[in-house]
């Protein structure tokens, strides 16, 4: 005869844990809740993790969020996740909200840029808040009237109606690139920029104009492009076969950009770096997969979506995000260098 199978073990509860502790379950909630500093000790705080861990305990976080009247759930809004910047931005947004028992929905518009279909029926019921890169503002259209708390990647600070920003020091990036290629003797530029309408991309033309202000001989022609390598290495083509003195050096708005540029140059039987410097900007993998390497501006991307879920908690909590710009740098690689010989 086959004995009968015994029932499954029952799944601890917080009373469990706050027992195995030895305190409230009040103050289990605070700790599990991350809201135990200064109102319980350290040492109780470490008690209440070891018997969390210890009995296998997982909060109930579907009825937890019915008593806050939160779903833990942010969106986090983006370009297509084809730009392996954006999907690193959701490794680092998605770890801390891990660790804070929330979840991160990707919501990406599906032509890059242009508006998206609202994915919930009700974003205010299904969300707690929203993340958002300038670079996909427009997605956020069908959000607009959910009243939910919003923090912008990489946006104009001067922006309203915003719970908080989170901004890279482009603008030194970019001074970066271009005093890097400046010292080395450059003059003649073409800044092949990204076509897209966002503050990002403004700042960045803004700064190259500025650096170049006021050094003798000097001059930027802006040519602008989507951002794709086709399109760049048509832009770029365009420039470097224009009527007189040609430039020594492309700046670009984006290593893919860049990828295109270089392009543009083996096709015009031009060599880089030798007749002509090439620098990106973002330092995705692509920069090293070319020959020569990409120069280009390395952004931490990770780190941008880990600060965007940190400031959207902040925001929740009631607290100020954390202040300042994330800085960036410059990282030399084999695709820039002086410029030939009277040129």
């Amino acid at each position: 005869m086959t004995s009968a199978s015994q029932p499954a073990p029952a799944r601890p509860t917080s009373r469990d844990v706050a027992r195995a502790a030895g305190v409230s379950q009040a103050t289990v909630s605070l700790v599990l809740g991350d809201k135990w500093r200064g109102r319980v000790s350290e040492a109780t705080a470490e008690r209440v993790r070891s018997a969390t861990q210890d009995l296998g305990y997982r909060p109930n976080l579907a009825a937890r969020s019915l008593r806050l009247g939160r779903t833990r759930t942010a969106l986090l809004v983006v370009p297509a996740l084809t730009n392996e910047f954006f999907a690193r931005v959701y490794t680092g947004a998605a770890a801390v909200a891990a660790e804070h028992g929330f979840g991160v929905v990707l919501y990406p518009s599906p032509d890059g840029t242009g508006p998206a279909r609202d994915p919930f029926a009700s974003a205010r019921a299904a969300l707690d808040g929203v993340i958002a890169s300038s670079m996909a503002a427009d997605a956020l259209g069908a959000l607009h009237g959910a009243d939910l708390p919003l923090v912008m990647l990489d946006s104009d600070p001067a922006d309203t109606g915003v719970a908080a920003h989170v901004n890279l020091d482009i603008a030194d990036g970019m001074r970066q690139v271009t005093d890097h290629l400046l010292a080395l003797g450059h003059r003649r530029f073409i800044h092949l920029a990204s076509a897209i309408d966002s503050w990002t991309f403004a700042v960045r033309a803004r700064a190259v104009h500025d650096a170049v202000q006021g050094v003798p001989g000097a001059v930027v022609r802006t040519v602008q492009a989507a951002l794709d390598v086709r399109a760049g290495r048509e832009a770029a083509e365009y420039a470097l076969a224009a009527p007189g003195p040609r430039p020594t050096a492309i700046i670009c708005d984006d290593d893919i950009l860049a990828a295109g540029a270089c392009k543009a140059a083996r096709r015009l039987g031009l060599r880089v770096p030798d007749d002509v410097s090439v620098t990106g900007f973002d330092d995705l993998a692509l920069a090293t997969a070319v020959e020569p390497e990409l120069t280009t501006v390395q952004l931490p991307a990770e780190q941008v979506g880990e600060r965007g879920m940190t400031a959207l908690l902040a925001v929740l909590d009631g607290r100020p995000a954390e202040p300042g710009s994330l800085p960036v740098q410059l990282v030399v690689r084999g695709s820039s260098a002086p410029p030939p010989p009277r040129s």
